[in-house]
């Protein structure tokens, strides 16, 4: 008796292979975008995290400034110390360039620009490189502060602001209220006068 050929036990077409080989490699492409905005997502995350740990340093050296009251009532103010040198992360030399501004009401304009005593600069690491007008060789990231009295209330009650960002020529984002771009932290903190 003869056997029949059945026509399913042929294997694929080459039609066949060609749309298989073409989904998987639409799926493959796929997963690729996602892997390089996974990687791209992860980069901005660190670096943001990064320039608000910067920034959160500073604002805790002027948090911790004396701003407050003696034991007879009289206003005490720290308009003396060195706020262009904040102290150290783990690895890292201190700088500071002996700018005594402590919480004395900033120039204006400090966050928009270089002002010597309002500004500090860093190196990859978060490493302090010093102050002054000019970024030194090595800066990766610049910080800068103001210090101003609050309209309503200027002798017990200062607004303090901290911008930290990677580059130095920052645009328009520098003009008028100054806006935090990407990868930047900007913060803003409320300090007044407290009994001793």
């Amino acid at each position: 008796m003869a056997r029949s050929k059945s026509t399913d036990d042929d294997g694929f077409s080459l039609v066949e292979v060609m749309i298989a080989t073409l989904v998987l490699s639409i799926g493959l492409m796929a997963v690729a975008q996602l892997f390089a905005i996974s990687t791209k997502g992860n980069t901005s995350a660190r670096a943001n995290t990064f320039t608000v740990l910067l920034a959160e340093q500073k604002m805790e050296q002027l948090r911790a400034l004396i701003w407050g009251f003696d034991t007879v009532g009289l206003p005490v103010s720290d308009f003396t110390t060195d706020t262009t040198n904040v102290g150290t992360l783990a690895g890292c030399t201190s700088s500071g360039t002996g700018a005594g501004t402590g919480l004395s009401p900033s120039p204006s304009g400090t966050l928009s620009q270089n002002t010597d005593g309002w500004v500090d600069y860093l190196d990859v690491n978060g490493c302090d490189l010093g102050g002054g007008g000019t970024a030194p060789q090595g800066t990766t990231y610049i910080r800068r502060w103001s210090v101003e009295p609050l309209p309503t209330n200027p002798n017990n009650t200062l607004i303090l602001q901290v911008l930290v960002t990677k580059r130095t020529n920052r645009g328009d984002a520098d003009a008028g209220n100054v806006a935090r771009l990407p990868e930047e932290a900007r913060l803003m903190s409320v300090k007044t006068r407290k009994s001793k």
